[in-house]
């Protein structure tokens, strides 16, 4: 009876660990934080939350990025009030693609991670997890940047909600070591509507007020402290922005000026003067060269 009664023991603990090892876990800290300056948080299939440190970071320096001081400038400046526990605001970055939001985000972790800074990405699809990554994170004496890019969402996610309580003032948000810097290629984040210009008001002295459809639109991207807009670079930019890059693999002045004409072409076939355009072009050019 005895080994019947223990094996029946023996059975049921064995069921709940397999019960217990496909249950959600609660978020646990990374056993070395030094293990990278970056970070990225993963859900699993089972439910459970990781933060993996990112061990292969691409190298990229403030001065590398050409024709965007102006926004330089601000995300800079914020970035470092941050690190030096100064008042600092959460960033969203919109605009044209390729012109360096995420370049810019990353070359001022590089230029600040001596200084205690950390960045952690997170998809938009786990953005819903956000208050238990800042639990984490909020005893730890880093400053932490969670990221997300090309930030846009559709009507009724979930993440929208999640990331919108955060901005909102909930107690977790304010945890003094941790900002949100997001990019997007809309500067609402939330998809618009030709339709939904009819829920516009007009008053009788001839003010507008838009409907509650759109005030629900622009009410996320509002919740951002600072606002840098992108735009699509002129002629002279781009080529300014290869010349940058061609130095920046070695490339001579003379072959830097006679790569113009092929860094038109470039951007022709691509139909696009972007930075990453320019990049993507300087590393062929540069690559055929040195071959």
């Amino acid at each position: 009876m005895n080994e019947k009664f223990e094996h029946l023991i023996e059975r049921a603990e064995q069921l709940i660990s397999r019960i217990e090892s496909i249950l959600p876990q609660p978020l646990a800290a990374p056993a070395d934080w030094s293990a990278s300056i970056a970070w990225r948080y993963r859900r699993r299939s089972s439910g459970h939350g990781t933060l993996e440190p990112v061990r292969h970071l691409a190298t990229m320096a403030l001065d590398d990025l050409k024709e965007i001081d102006q926004q330089k400038e601000k995300i800079e400046r914020n970035t470092r009030q941050f690190v030096q526990g100064k008042p600092a605001n959460n960033v969203l970055l919109t605009g044209a693609r390729g012109t360096g939001k995420s370049s810019l985000i990353r070359a001022c972790l590089h230029a600040y991670a001596p200084q205690g800074l950390r960045l952690i990405e997170v998809d938009k699809a786990e953005l819903v997890d956000l208050p238990d990554i800042i639990e984490v994170v909020s005893q730890r004496p880093e400053k932490f940047i969670v990221f997300s890019d090309d930030l846009s969402f559709d009507e009724g996610e979930a993440g929208y909600k999640a990331l919108k309580s955060i901005l909102d003032g909930s107690v977790a948000a304010s945890t003094p070591n941790v900002l949100i810097y997001a990019t997007s290629n809309r500067r609402h984040l939330l998809p618009e509507y030709m339709k939904e210009n009819l829920s516009y008001t007009h008053t009788d002295d001839g003010e507008v007020h838009p409907g509650e459809v759109i005030e629900e639109k622009i009410s996320l991207s509002e919740r951002f402290g600072l606002w840098v807009s992108f735009y699509p670079f002129t002629q002279a930019e781009y080529l300014a922005i290869v010349a940058q890059w061609l130095s920046h693999f070695g490339t001579s002045a003379q072959d830097i000026e006679a790569a113009r004409p092929e860094a038109l072409v470039w951007a022709l076939e691509r139909g696009s003067r972007s930075g990453r355009v320019a990049f993507q072009f300087a590393r062929d050019y540069a690559g055929r060269a040195a071959s």
